[in-house]
């Protein structure tokens, strides 16, 4: 973001390529002034066979043949692109001693069977029955192997598949994929070294679009280094397109590996491969993309392989590289809304691959940003863990010790979170995502061009003030960039009013220009979680001290929001207590609120600081308005836990409900209340949000949880006996207390006061009914399923396998936060 106030700290410079030619754009640069686009991208459109035919039969020409940096020769890393090399590749995993030994255990096995079983009377008969087996396992491996591993073949195809996609992407996103130049200049030197000492580069970007593993991709090859091999889900594995992505660098692999052993061993022997090899490896943090715009808690499948490749000393080390992918606008979005609406994702297939090819050519979406954090080596995170577990045996059981594999899993949990937090270091706030912050945190319908741009400016130098960077647009106007932004989200997201005054802009869908505002959420987190438990006093209203909080009393309300969110955002590493103080005494200097000290200069009181009431609260509501949605989205699901008690004449029987149908009960309910007037955010519903807080229920032990061995039948949950509300003698009607109660009341202390909004009376009686309705129809169909009545029926009680099972679960939840909270003070 380029205005008067800009520095050149604020990010690199872009890289610029032109056909053959690299060229640095210092620090401070600004290009004389010109027709055509002042920013110069590391793609850049290129030329249509229509406007340009001899320009455009010359680029293709120029690939064909590999002119140039377009041979892909000398790139640096571990030998790609040649005839023979999955076949290598396949033969190593294949004899890999990790894979053998798994083969031949799984054989012994069966064996053992079947000799219990009489059927292997002689020492002969054993043998030819243990080759067979053997050879069968063997098979399966080198078929699950070939339909597993990338295929980088050919030079030719590379080739053209770049050309094919960089046609697609720079049409699309028509200002380019922008870089920086410190980071390249720094991630080819890592690699330099990492050639040399044969280490692998482990690529671990965020995943909001498909085009994340295609800009990457394309990055890597135009700057010459060797492409990653792509983790990819099997789902992507339809015909033809599945192939060309298998060639491109996509490695295919389930996205469940149930019980199949020999899968998972080949899987880590293919990992260990690769990083033995030196091969760079790409895999997406977050899992699935983020339909919400931030980023999702780690998954830690494929870093729990990469982890055991090192902890086992068969891998030496490999490099960590954190990658930040950010756009103007995600083609995706539309899709995203009506997902998490509830619509059902459709599964990817070639016909919908080809419409949606064919229909970004015509799309205008901004540009893409690609930044990349300091890599570093992954062997030096893990010796740092492990420093710091002094009471840690050296010669650890990572797999059937149970402390030694907590201590594991608490190396795996920090490595996810700090990736996540490099991540979030390095990411670029677009313009995009700075005006639908600014337009969803407004109390206004709307708001005139001058206070936009004025507001971006204040939410620019906060993003700047919080350590974030904002996009690089070289010497343009605020306002100038804003339109642009404006023109990128386009009317179906942002409205203008013309004939007034000024032109005044209103948000038209909220809930799909909030994936642009929660692409900011993670650098105002703490400020916006101490707002809204100041709201618990503010909303109170009276006079200033009426409305000051004690800190004791904030402290609490923060605890609480921060453990209700604890999967939702990622927080600072710091703590609570330091964190707190650090965002107090931020909220202090930008004059939102003010502290009362004692005499020993403990803070007493928070309040709104007065430069704050005289401004109309506006700062102070920008942070409330950020975490509002979350916070009734949480209240929205606390709600419908209440449905989960069972109905008066089926008191004491133990039913099980669907989690998916509870799921899709609490999403019925909130748009029930929302065009009712109880929920503000119609964002509330939103499918991923209620899905992340009834996980935060499970691990709380509000819900119970259990999942079947049985692959058909879905998992299903009830409400913990100790957390059940109860009824009304008389009428059965729910009665508005009680554990549960409380908990909700706590998350509504700090929900959205405004005129739409019924009082806490109607919310207890109204709004439980409706709860309670919706409930005994999940109670129905449960009971219907339970007598092979209902669609996709599951049992509504437990088999004494699953009751067994459950109370094993229950203890073990116990014995494991025991075990945290002593891993924790290693």
């Amino acid at each position: 973001m380029a205005n008067k106030d800009d520095s050149p700290r604020d990010s690199a410079p872009d890289l610029q390529i032109l056909g053959d030619q690299i060229t640095l754009q210092p620090s401070g640069f600004v290009e004389p002034p010109r027709k055509e686009e002042q920013e110069e991208a590391l793609m850049r459109h290129m030329a249509s066979f229509r406007s340009e035919p001899l320009q455009f039969l010359r680029e293709v020409s120029l690939y064909v043949s590999g002119t140039g940096w377009r041979a892909y020769d000398n790139v640096i890393g571990q030998p790609i692109f040649y005839s023979g090399f999955s076949e290598n590749m396949k033969n190593s995993i294949l004899s890999a001693p990790l894979l053998q030994t798994r083969i031949t255990q799984l054989a012994d096995q069966r064996l053992l069977v079947e000799e219990k079983q009489g059927l292997l009377p002689s020492a002969d008969k054993r043998a030819r029955r243990r080759a067979e087996l053997m050879q069968g396992l063997h098979e399966v491996a080198e078929k699950q192997a070939d339909n597993m591993i990338c295929k980088f073949e050919s030079k030719t195809f590379i080739r053209g598949a770049y050309y094919l996609v960089t046609q697609l992407l720079t049409r699309a996103y028509h200002q380019g994929i922008h870089v920086s130049s410190e980071e390249v200049l720094r991630l080819r030197k890592v690699a330099e070294e990492a050639e040399r000492k044969k280490q692998s580069i482990v690529f671990l970007p965020c995943h909001r679009s498909h085009v994340d593993y295609c800009a990457l991709q394309l990055i890597c090859y135009r700057l010459g280094l060797a492409l990653p091999v792509v983790v990819a889900g099997d789902n992507l594995n339809f015909p033809l397109v599945g192939s060309f992505l298998q060639h491109a660098g996509a490695m295919y692999i389930r996205r469940q590996f149930g019980d199949d052993v020999l899968y998972g061993t080949l899987v880590q022997a293919y990992i260990d491969t690769m990083l033995q090899g030196g091969f760079n490896l790409e895999c997406f943090i977050e899992g699935g993309r983020s339909r919400t715009g931030k980023l999702l808690p780690p998954k830690f499948g494929i870093l729990s392989f990469i982890l055991d490749s090192l902890l086992s000393g068969r891998v030496e080390d490999a490099i960590i590289c954190p990658v930040s992918t950010q756009y103007d606008k995600v083609i995706e979005t539309e899709g995203y809304v009506t997902e998490l609406l509830g619509v059902p994702k459709k599964k990817e297939n070639l016909a919908d691959f080809l419409t949606g090819g064919s229909s970004v050519l015509s799309l205008k979406l901004g540009r893409v940003d690609v930044r990349f954090h300091e890599p570093w080596s992954l062997r030096g995170f893990i010796n740092e863990q492990m420093s710091r577990m002094s009471k840690i045996p050296k010669n650890m059981d990572w797999a059937n010790n149970k402390e030694d594999a907590m201590a594991r899993q608490k190396i795996l949990r920090t490595l996810g979170y700090k990736v996540l937090a490099d991540i979030n270091d390095v990411s670029v706030v677009m313009p995009t995502a700075l005006i639908g912050t600014i337009l969803l945190t407004l109390r206004g319908r709307g708001v005139g061009k001058a206070e936009l741009i004025r507001r971006v400016e204040w939410l620019t130098g906060r993003v700047r003030a919080k350590g974030g960077r904002v996009a690089h647009f070289s010497n343009a106007r605020l306002g100038d960039v804003i339109e642009r932004g404006l023109e990128v989200l386009g009317k179906d997201l942002v409205g203008v009013v013309e004939g007034l005054v000024e032109p005044t802009y209103y948000a038209v869908d909220r809930f799909q220009l909030s994936f642009y505002r929660n692409m900011t959420i993670h650098l105002f987190i703490s400020e916006a979680l101490i707002c809204a438990a100041l709201y618990t006093r503010v909303k109170q209203g009276g006079g200033p001290a009426n409305q000051d909080i004690p800190y004791q009393d904030l402290y609490n309300q923060v605890l609480f929001l921060s453990s209700l969110f604890r999967g939702e955002f990622i927080f600072p590493s710091e703590g609570l207590v330091a964190n707190l103080e650090k965002s107090l005494a931020s909220l202090v200097t930008d004059k939102v609120i003010s502290l009362k000290r004692d005499e020993s200069g403990k803070i007493v009181t928070i309040g709104l600081a007065d430069e704050e009431r005289a401004a109309g609260r506006e700062n102070y509501d920008f942070y409330c308005f950020l975490i509002w949605p979350f916070i009734e989205a949480s209240w929205l699901a606390a709600v419908s836990l209440l449905g989960l008690t069972p109905p008066r004449e089926l008191t004491g029987q133990d039913i099980w409900i669907p989690v998916a149908k509870a799921q899709n009960s609490a999403q019925l309910l909130g748009k029930t209340l929302y065009h009712q007037g109880d929920l503000s955010y119609f964002e509330a519903v939103n499918k991923e949000t209620l899905k992340n807080s009834y996980q935060r229920f499970e691990e709380e032990g509000i819900v119970q949880v259990v999942k079947s061995k049985d692959p058909k039948i879905p998992p299903r949950l009830r409400l913990a006996p100790e957390w059940l509300p109860e009824r009304d003698p008389q009428t059965g009607a729910l009665v508005p207390s009680g554990r549960l109660w409380d908990f909700t009341e706590k998350i509504a202390s700090s929900r959205r006061e405004g005129k739409n909004r019924r009082d806490g009376a109607t919310v207890s009686t109204r709004v439980v009914r409706l709860t309670d309705t919706l409930g005994r129809k999940l109670f129905e169909d449960a009971l219907k399923a339970n007598e092979g009545k209902g669609k996709g029926s599951a049992p509504s009680k437990l088999s004494a396998e699953e009751a067994k099972a459950l109370k094993k679960e229950v203890k073990e939840r116990k014995r494991r936060r025991t075990l945290e909270s002593r891993v924790a003070h290693l």
